[in-house]
């Protein structure tokens, strides 16, 4: 029985859409899943003048709040045409790349709340790792640490620009959940033809090299070609350090149970993990 739920990419101005948009049409061919657009409305960003009554100087100034009720209701129009033409503009992009017939939906709100709404019809989620109101570069937003805390799908986080991965890194911990991160990773389309580098940051051991060693045999037996190491220091910067040497193009990481994987992308150091990726990030489910 096919899998009917979508990939699902975020589209909107920022410059890291157009990435965001590749990776869904990757994925989407990958996983040979429905394709949908979303583009989100936030009531924050365009809600400049709700209710100007009670400030003042306006309460006897009647034609200003008019001026003012109008210029939000074109405010809001003006939103949603170039929603829509982000929407097409990614709809033409994924028909160019031989994905014919994306979905485009246009929500308002927030977009944890709207991915929230396409509930378990969503398979992955892609999206840039900074959205348009997201600021300076160094300022990742609080958008998207609210969808990876949030939204239950796998998401593939991406910089301003996508290439499908040849060489992927799989940050491995050894625990329970760690183990179904390597399940998911046998599962997945996405993984497929592709080399594998399964790292293991922590003091090499008989027991980390024990876990190592049963996890990678779990992945060559589903044909993949691995590299297995087990690096020191620690995680955050011993995995970015790891990928730049090797020259890897993406690195799956889990976000679930206790593990110091997961206080990575779900603790305090979430915008540290994220924005020192020099490539994109799949985090698992």
């Amino acid at each position: 029985m096919s899998d009917e739920r979508s990939v699902v990419a975020c589209i909107d101005g920022s410059a890291y859409a157009a990435a965001a948009c590749d990776a869904a049409i990757w994925a989407a061919s990958k996983l040979d899943s429905p394709l949908t657009f979303v583009n989100v409305i936030s009531r924050r960003k365009h809600a400049a003048a709700t209710d100007y009554s009670g400030q003042i100087g306006l309460g006897t100034r009647e034609h200003l709040l008019t001026e003012l009720a109008e210029l939000d209701g074109r405010r809001a129009r003006l939103a949603r045409e170039r929603g829509r033409d982000f929407l097409d503009s990614a709809a033409r992009r994924a028909i160019d790349a031989g994905r014919p017939e994306p979905v485009s939906c246009q929500r308002n709100g927030e977009l944890v709340d709207a991915l929230h709404h396409m509930g378990d019809g969503i398979r992955l989620l892609a999206l840039g790792k900074r959205g348009e109101s997201a600021g300076g570069d160094d300022h990742l937003g609080s958008n998207l640490e609210r969808v990876i805390r949030g939204v239950a799908c796998p998401i593939l986080l991406t910089n301003q620009s996508f290439a499908p991965p040849e060489r992927v890194l799989i940050a491995f911990d050894g625990s329970q959940t760690g183990k179904r991160v390597i399940e998911r990773a046998v599962a997945t389309p996405l993984l497929t033809e592709v080399e594998v580098h399964l790292v293991y940051v922590g003091q090499p051991n008989d027991k980390r090299r024990r876990q190592i060693d049963a996890a990678a045999e779990t992945l060559r037996a589903a044909g993949a070609r691995l590299t297995p190491a087990i690096v020191d220091g620690d995680v955050e910067p011993a995995l970015h350090a790891y990928q730049r040497e090797h020259d890897l193009d993406l690195m799956v990481m889990g976000a679930y149970g206790h593990t110091r994987i997961r206080e990575l992308l779900l603790g305090s150091t979430t915008t540290d993990m994220v924005r020192r990726a020099d490539v994109p990030l799949l985090i698992v489910r």
